[in-house]
This record gives C-alpha cells, sequence and structure tokens, in this order.
C-alpha cells in the first residue's frame, strides 16, 4: 500500500474527465444530492465548453488534458469520476491511481482484459481506490430482484433473457468507431452484470452474432444477440440494438416462477417488477432514483471510511472478459470459452440509495446518443 488521498471531516472533492453527455446529464446534476462530494475541476478537450459547465455548476477550475498530471499533483483533488471514451480509459486511469487518487472509472472500465489488470495493478499499488461505475447496484428495484433470486423465491434459475434498444444517431461517435463503441460494449456490460449477478456465477461460454442493419449509419454489427452458457447448465440470452425503439427489459426464469423487470436499466426510469409465484401475480413499481448520485454517495462513503467498493476492478474486469469474448465469437462466428472463475462479492441490498430524480439540465455542447455528437 502508497500514498493514496486520506479524506477526513470534509467532502470528497473530484475532478470529472471528460464533459460529453453522461457527465453533464447525469453525473454533475447528481452531486448535489450526496451530502458527501463536491466536484472542484473539470478536465476537457474541449475549453470553451468546459467553461461553461463550470459557470453553470460553482466549479471553480478547468484543465485540458496536457494539464492533467499537474492537477494530479496538485493536492487539489481527492477523486476522479473518468468519463472518457473507453479506449482512453487505461491510460487516464492508471494515472490517476499511480498519483494516489481515487478513481469512479464508467463501464466498460477497458477495452482488454489486459488493460483491467494494469488498472487493478495501479490500484493495489498505491492503495488508492478503484470502483467501476455500474450505478445499477445502487438502484433499490436492481437489487431487490437479485435478492429474490438469492432466497429462492422463483426457485432454482435456470434462463435469462434480455432486450436493450435505442435509436443511435449517425452524427454518434457510437455510430462509427467500431466494436468498442458500439451496442455490446456501450449497453452490453448493462445485460451481462444483470446475469452475472443474478446467477451469482461467471458464464464459461459465449456465442454472439450481429448484422449490420444500416452501413450507411453504423461501421459495426448494430444488432447483436448473444447466448452465455453459466455453470449448472443455466443459459443467459439477449439482444441489443442501436436502431430500435427505445425497450430496456430482463426476465430470470426459475423453476417455481418468474420476475420481469421492466424496465430495467435506463437512467430516470421507474423500474416496475412483475413476479409470478406458483401462478400468482405481484407487481411492483419502484420510485424513480438518482442513480448517479447513489453511487457517487456510496464511492464518497468507501473513501471516508476506509472501505473497499463492492463494483470493484475484478466486477469490471469480468464483464469485459465477456465483450472481449464477445468480439471474438462475431469474428469467428463460433462459440468461445472461458476459464472458470469465482467472484466472491456481489451486489447487495443495504447498498441501496433512494436519492429522488434529479430534473435533466440543458446540456452545453453534448447530445444524448440519439441526437448526436
Amino acid at each position: 500500500m502508497g500514498h493514496a488521498a486520506i479524506v477526513k471531516d470534509r467532502k470528497v472533492r473530484y475532478a470529472v474527465v471528460g464533459v460529453g453527455w453522461i457527465s453533464q446529464a447525469a453525473f454533475l446534476p447528481g452531486v448535489a444530492h450526496t451530502g458527501n462530494s463536491e466536484v472542484v475541476a473539470l478536465v476537457t478537450g474541449h475549453e470553451d465548453k468546459a467553461v461553461e459547465v463550470a459557470k453553470k455548476y460553482n466549479i471553480p477550475e478547468v484543465y485540458k488534458y496536457d494539464e492533467f498530471p499537474e492537477l494530479l499533483a496538485s493536492g487539489k483533488i481527492d477523486a476522479v469520476y473518468l468519463a472518457t471514451p473507453n479506449h482512453e480509459h487505461v491510460g487516464l486511469a492508471v494515472q490517476t491511481l499511480e498519483a494516489g487518487i481515487h478513481l469512479l472509472l464508467e463501464k466498460p472500465m477497458a477495452v482488454s482484459v489486459e488493460e483491467c489488470e494494469q488498472i487493478i495493478a495501479a490500484s493495489m499499488r498505491s492503495g488508492a481506490k478503484l470502483m467501476v461505475a455500474y450505478r445499477l447496484h445502487h438502484e433499490p428495484g436492481t437489487l431487490e430482484a437479485i435478492q429474490r433470486v438469492r432466497n429462492g423465491d422463483i426457485g432454482r434459475v435456470h434462463l435469462f433473457n434480455s432486450t436493450f434498444s435505442q435509436q443511435v444517431d449517425a452524427a454518434n461517435h457510437r455510430a462509427r468507431d467500431g466494436y468498442w463503441s458500439g451496442p455490446l460494449a456501450d449497453m452490453g456490460p448493462y445485460t451481462i452484470n444483470a446475469a452475472r449477478n443474478l446467477f451469482g456465477a461467471e458464464p464459461e461460454e459465449v456465442y454472439a452474432t450481429g448484422v449490420c442493419t444500416d452501413p450507411q449509419r453504423f461501421t459495426m454489427e448494430d444488432t447483436v444477440a448473444v447466448t452465455m452458457k453459466f455453470p449448472g447448465k443455466r443459459i443467459a440470452a439477449f439482444v441489443l440494438s442501436y436502431n430500435g425503439g427505445d425497450v430496456d427489459d430482463y426476465r430470470i426464469i426459475g423453476e417455481k416462477g418468474s420476475l420481469l423487470s421492466d424496465p430495467a436499466y435506463q437512467v430516470g426510469t421507474a423500474m416496475r417488477h412483475k413476479l409470478i409465484q406458483q401462478k400468482r401475480t405481484h407487481e411492483k413499481l419502484f420510485s424513480k432514483t438518482d442513480h448517479f448520485g447513489g453511487e457517487l454517495y456510496y464511492f464518497s462513503n468507501c473513501i471516508l471510511n476506509n472501505d473497499r467498493p463492492e463494483a470493484d476492478g475484478e466486477e469490471g474486469m469480468l464483464d469485459v472478459r465477456v465483450l472481449v469474448a464477445c468480439e471474438e465469437s462475431l469474428r469467428t462466428n463460433r462459440p468461445v470459452p472461458l476459464a472458470p472463475y469465482h467472484r466472491k462479492r456481489r451486489p447487495v441490498e443495504s447498498q441501496g440509495e433512494e436519492f429522488s430524480a434529479p430534473h435533466q439540465p440543458e446540456l452545453v455542447g453534448a447530445h444524448k446518443p440519439s441526437e448526436g455528437r
């Protein structure tokens, strides 16, 4: 253990690295809910945009990327929220952690298992905390579904099925930057993570197949179907699309019933469960909650209390290894085996947070995926 930032008796001071759609639409509005976190700097390649965002949120400083090492060494920040394009994660993440600065890293964690291992090793060297931003690990509906399965409410589970689709504009970088900006890397972490944690296990084989429905708009398979085999003769299947109506749901099926979550993944939606047990149906609507405020509050408490976050680097790596296998399967049109792996940590209900959903802010030079860049 090395020189990780220590924070006591004050808010955790964050720099936000990457001032695009997700930072502006969800992360920055959520900070005010936490009470234990504040943003004191922005790091960006678009200084004019960032200056305007900084004024909006009373953030005192804006840095360019080539000034990032100066910020890390300045003593002005304790932690970083990193939300750059996926291929840029590893360099910025390793820099942050080796400087002893704690890191909340957007998913997918990186674009290879080897990059994930580099990030984890940097965290271990300095002792700085690393959490991958699985916001649904703090959403009450998601956590209740996992707990119901653990409790045996629908019997032994053996089938997971999910659909997640949205429209992505041709001008958005996701449409043209290849596999690691495509639907599997962008949306797949939600479906993969849900299946892994509902089954409480790691997949042993992956098969993916896809089509490009609009070559004028996309440079990759924009619609993909994936099947994952899990130990114990269990199957998870999901379909993702950048060229479909807004759908996000999953169903977990057991020997005594099923649980449907519809919606299941999107920011700003109220999760709804339909539980069927012994032919009896129970429905439950959860409150809209601030997913980003919840995950940030949790991570800052881990820093303040010197606790290890549940959604750590291992959790991020386990989803990335599935994404890597999907990429290989798409290329070879064959199933890809995965080595056996046992993860001891899983989300628990005590991680849930219920902050009211924030109002949607006006964005500065940023757009949601359906509306361009």
